[in-house]
């Protein structure tokens, strides 16, 4: 009978987790390959094997994070309104930041000096922007949005839900302001300034 394999999926994701934890609480210097193993419940081997070094963690990490962020991007239903359909995008954006923040600051921020994403990790990032660049190329096309170039709206738009979101994670709001008020109709009347 074969050995099980006990280096899986699952213990993959938990390490994952844990070094994303690790980072987001105390910076990157927390983030040691045996704290990780013994705070995980493993050993240092199964963090190799899974991962090769502490550079690929955090790769991996990186990785991760845009792929539950993408997950979550693909999952929104469209209805064919633009502006319906980024405000969907947008709150499929801020309930994956909040649910994996110590992700997010790995995918958004430079929280690991040195840190740089290899080539096959940055097309991951790159994808998760397709669900909101194809609703503003077909609002655009359609002419529901002004006749200007896709990606100046998409970015646009981005950032501006992009910054809201980091606000709020980083507890930079104004005392007494609920981002859960307020938050979709500020995406909507953002992405209403682009109708015709």
């Amino acid at each position: 009978m074969p050995r099980p394999r006990t280096h899986d999926e699952t213990l993959r994701l938990k390490l994952l987790d844990r070094a994303g934890e690790l980072i987001s609480a105390d910076g990157p210097k927390a983030l040691s390959l045996r704290k990780l193993a013994a705070d995980s419940g493993t050993s240092t081997t199964a963090v190799y094997s899974l991962f090769g070094s502490k550079p690929d963690l955090v790769n991996a990490l990186y990785v991760e994070g845009f792929r539950r962020f993408g997950a979550r991007l693909e999952k929104v239903p469209l209805s064919g309104d633009a502006v319906t359909d980024l405000v969907r995008l947008g709150i499929a954006y801020r309930e994956s930041a909040l649910a994996d923040p110590h992700l997010y600051a790995i995918m958004f921020s430079r929280s690991v000096p040195g840190f740089e994403p290899n080539a096959e990790a940055d097309e991951v990032a790159q994808a998760t922007l397709a669900p909101l660049m194809g609703v503003v190329r077909a609002a655009v096309a359609s002419g529901q949005f002004q006749d200007v170039a896709p990606e100046l709206i998409t970015v646009s738009l981005w950032g501006f839900v992009h910054g809201l979101v980091s606000l709020e994670l980083s507890g930079r709001l104004p005392d007494g302001f609920s981002v859960s008020d307020a938050y979709e109709k500020a995406l909507h009347a953002n992405a209403s300034g682009w109708l015709t």
